[in-house]
């Protein structure tokens, strides 16, 4: 008892995976005790490859073209608009990372652990992809600066002295597959050789970049000979390197948008800033690495924030040097003029190696960390298994070698500037998502989301969504609506195939918490007969004996309140605990499989009279409360398990729920008496409940009545007359339009349509027929009901009655009751006598109604006042049900018709 009431704590993680996870990182750790796979600090975990991942291609070879086409007015508002969506989400991450212990697979992790499964797994295939692309774009960019370096000037067939290596697209095919057969070994080694490898290359870019920012002061003015491709040859333009000046400032403070010389495709502002995102993306480097960080909660936050302000003045300062010393035929045209001006060219070059390569690295082994943690999530199932093979220092190097051969595959592409919009857009679509999870984990308000980073809220989770979607749509409408509708599908398939998850999801929470809004804004006191619906309490034995009622009664509920409840017959006081805590799986598996919308309330009781009382005055909450009582009916019929026939279970190989026990055999005593029987349907009416008794149920094939192709179709028959008060057969009473109400109700159901309603009309000779069915037939257009009506006349069954009403009662009475008792039963307060012959008169008259129904709908009357007639009541009900099949008897108390609008 201790151990299971300690289990909760001692294995919650907010964040944390199922126990099988558990056991399997423990098991890692333990292969991997003396590798210490948790040993890097924030700076070189967190810090160094974020910088590296934004300090790569877009600082070295793109950010003259950025300003060189956008000019520095614009160039500055797409840092502000890039910055302003990436700080958004930098919040959110900061806020999920330091709200519970994260694994590894960074941003999926995150996702998966905070939104569910369904979303964690999709937006992780597209991290992954985001990944795999941007590794692509930097190695891309890196064959770039290595062509421009030491490439054969186009128009030449033969090179000149450092200018040896072939221009073509297979020739550059061939130089990023051997660049990215690097990345692969390093990234082979292990996350601590990458962390070592990332700070020299770190050393190396602070190094150029100190460089860069000394060589716009001390070069001098030059002239820069730019030759470019045209057509089978090459043309030579001139850029200039002018030194700060003041007309050059002013040449570049607007836009001047041209042509790309790589793509040859006419630049844009979506275009141009698609590219300057990419220099933006490199925010989650640091979560990417959150399973190989010492305090990944501490480092993430610290680190990611630190190297994105650092970043952005840097852009910034970059830009603004860039606007004041060169022109705009340098930016647009040289994407290596930063060699160029450098005091130190070769360092630079060196630079824009290590730093893309570092940046290309840094994706590479992001996208299989995200790629094993999907593996190891089993989302995917066999499709990913071979990714979780991880080698003896537990770095998973199937997962690298697979993320390798997709950015192999994406290289094919050709041109870094031809995939950095899907780049971008994968990015963005991830960057919402996260942003998405944070606010999802904020508006639903659950009291252990308590993280310690406390700088965001709603709104900055709104506006970087906002801000996400917006500039997704406006650099490639069809990559982001490519990207939705890819998002989507994997979505579905992973909300039907994917197995339960014990991560909890988010979904729950905010339904609670609207749900438990709403709830209180429903107000009983507003109440009105237009908005009347059936709210249904079906009580249940065993569900083995009641499955067709059970789906019967979910037609019945037209989109009310539809509650399962059992009575456990048992006594809490010599227990040693709840006996109903591991029956509630079963009975909600059973709801799963039969696909009905119901609730499920279990009681414990002495008896069953009891129970049901319980759950009469307990079930439901607030406005939403059973307003119906729903029983089988009691008889002396054996109980047949129509759960293992259903087709809920035939048609799969699953077992029956193994929760529910045997039913009772046919010679075993009963749990309830006749008499607690009918106790049980006075206490509903003295309730106000409405009252349905369903008998037969269980024979009533729905599938078959209602789809077998018959002439004509299947009908549903309806006598709202008391058959046991012949002397008061009215169609008007409250019981009367009640019964009419409910089959009204089974008639919309969609499984019900195509059945017609049958409305009998009992007459007598001499009544005016024509004029009962005249004003019967203005009713049901009153009710907007649609129903036939027939004449039935039933002079001899009522002969019966008033022949028999001052003679000996027919049935069974019970002891100690007097003479004159005998011969009167109150229903309920009426001096008549009703005799077995007459009920059996009364049951012939609705089984001989042909076509044989579906269903039958009759008027039940109110159990009598002296409950020594109880079994006497029961036995003229089971009389006039007897042989009719599948019926329903009902009793209404509530006004639910209504013919205003």
């Amino acid at each position: 008892m201790a151990s299971s009431e300690r289990s909760a704590l001692l294995t919650y993680r907010l964040c944390g995976g199922s126990g099988e996870e558990e056991r399997g990182r423990e098991r890692a750790r333990g292969r991997a005790a003396a590798a210490a796979p948790r040993k890097l600090p924030t700076f070189l975990g967190v810090v160094v490859p974020t910088l590296l991942s934004m300090f790569s291609v877009v600082l070295f070879l793109r950010l003259g073209f950025v300003v060189g086409h956008a000019g520095l007015y614009q160039a500055l508002a797409m840092f502000a608009v890039a910055y302003f969506i990436i700080g958004m989400t930098v919040l959110s991450v900061c806020a999920i990372a330091t709200n519970g212990a994260l694994d590894a697979g960074g941003a999926y992790y995150m996702i998966s652990r905070a939104l569910g499964p369904e979303f964690g797994g999709s937006i992780g295939i597209m991290f992954f992809l985001a990944n795999v692309c941007g590794s692509a774009l930097y190695v891309l960019g890196l064959v770039e600066a290595v062509v421009d370096s030491f490439g054969i000037p186009p128009g030449q067939k033969v090179g000149t002295g450092v200018h040896v290596l072939p221009q073509s697209y297979w020739y550059e095919l061939l130089y990023g597959t051997v660049l990215l057969a690097l990345c692969l070994l390093v990234c082979l080694v292990g996350a601590s050789i990458y962390a070592k490898a990332t700070f020299l290359i770190f050393l190396i870019v602070a190094a150029v970049l100190g460089t860069i920012l000394i060589s716009f002061f001390a070069t001098r003015p030059i002239g820069v000979p730019i030759r470019l491709p045209h057509f089978n040859g090459s043309e030579t333009e001139n850029g200039s390197f002018t030194g700060f000046s003041l007309a050059t400032l002013r040449d570049n403070l607007g836009g001047g948008y041209g042509v790309d010389y790589t793509t040859g495709q006419m630049m844009s502002f979506s275009s141009v800033f698609a590219v300057m995102f990419n220099g933006c993306t490199g925010i989650m480097a640091g979560s990417n690495m959150s399973g190989d960080l010492k305090r990944p909660s501490y480092s993430i936050p610290r680190g990611t924030i630190s190297a994105v302000l650092f970043t952005y003045l840097v852009y910034n300062l970059l830009a603004f040097l860039m606007c004041a010393t060169c022109n705009r035929t340098l930016l647009q045209k040289d994407y290596g003029f930063l060699r160029d001006i450098s005091i130190f060219p070769p360092l630079v070059t060196v630079g824009i190696y290590a730093a893309t390569l570092s940046a290309a690295m840094s994706n590479l082994i992001g996208a299989s960390r995200i790629l094993y943690a999907l593996a190891r999530d089993d989302l995917f199932g066999r499709a990913l298994a071979l990714a979780k093979k991880t080698s003896a220092s537990g770095n998973p190097v199937m997962a690298v070698i697979l993320s390798w051969l997709v950015v192999q595959l994406v290289l094919f592409s050709g041109k870094l500037n031809t995939i950095a919009g899907v780049v971008t857009t994968f990015f963005l679509l991830v960057y919402a998502t996260v942003n998405l999870a944070c606010l999802a984990l904020e508006w639903a308000s659950a009291p252990n989301f308590r993280p310690t980073f406390r700088y965001f809220t709603w709104h900055t989770c709104l506006l970087g969504i906002a801000g996400c979607c917006v500039m997704m749509f406006l650099i490639s409408p069809v990559s982001a609506s490519a990207s939705l509708g890819f998002l989507l599908l994997l979505l579905l398939a992973l909300h039907y195939l994917s197995p339960s998850s014990t991560w909890g999801y988010i979904s729950q929470a905010l339904i609670f918490h609207q749900v438990r809004k709403y709830l209180l804004m429903l107000d009983v006191r507003k109440d009105h007969v237009k908005f009347w619906r059936p709210q249904m309490l079906l009580m249940v034995q065993n569900p083995r004996g009641s499955a067709r009622l059970i789906d019967f009664v979910n037609d019945l509920k037209k989109s009310g309140l539809y509650v399962l409840g059992h009575v456990e017959l048992q006594d809490l006081d010599t227990l040693p605990s709840d006996p109903l805590q591991p029956q509630q799986d079963s009975w909600l598996s059973l709801v799963d499989k039969l696909n009905v919308k119901a609730f499920v309330s279990l009681t414990l009781a002495p008896s069953v009279r009891h129970g049901v009382r319980q759950l009469l005055f307990t079930s439901g909450l607030g406005g939403m409360r059973p307003n119906t009582l729903v029983l089988g009916f009691y008889d002396d019929a054996a109980p047949q398990d129509g759960l293992a026939r259903h087709p809920a279970f035939t048609s799969t190989r699953e077992e029956v729920p193994l929760g529910f026990p045997p039913l009772r055999a046919p010679a075993a005593p009963k749990l309830l008496s006749a008499r607690e029987y009918v106790g049980i349907v006075a206490d509903a009416l003295k309730m106000l409940r409405n009252v349905l008794l369903a008998r037969q149920l269980e024979s009533l094939d729905k599938a078959w009545e209602l789809r077998r192709a018959a002439s004509p179709p299947p009908s549903i028959h309806v006598w709202p007359v008391n058959l046991l008060r012949p002397d008061s057969a009215r169609y008007a009473d409250t019981c009367s339009l009640f019964l009419l109400q409910m089959a009204c109700v089974l008639n919309m159901a969609r499984a019900w349509r195509r059945a017609r309603l049958r409305l009998f009309l009992c007459v007598e000779a001499g009544a005016m027929p024509h004029a009962q069915e005249e004003k019967l037939r203005q009713l049901l257009k009153d009710l907007r009901i649609q129903a036939q009506i027939q004449l039935v006349p039933w002079d001899a069954v009522t002969r019966l009655h008033w022949q028999t009403q001052r003679g000996p009662p027919g049935g069974p009475a019970p002891a100690g009751v007097e003479e004159e008792e005998e011969g009167a039963v109150n229903f309920p307060a009426n001096a008549t006598q009703v005799s077995d012959e007459y009920v059996c008169a009364a049951n012939k008259l609705v089984l001989e109604q042909s076509p044989a129904p579906a269903v039958r709908f009759l008027y039940l009357p109110r159990p009598p006042a002296n409950t020594s007639l109880y079994p006497l009541y029961l036995h003229q009900l089971e009389l006039l049900t007897r042989g009719l099949g599948p019926t329903v008897l009902v009793h209404g108390v509530s006004a639910v018709t209504s013919t205003q609008l």
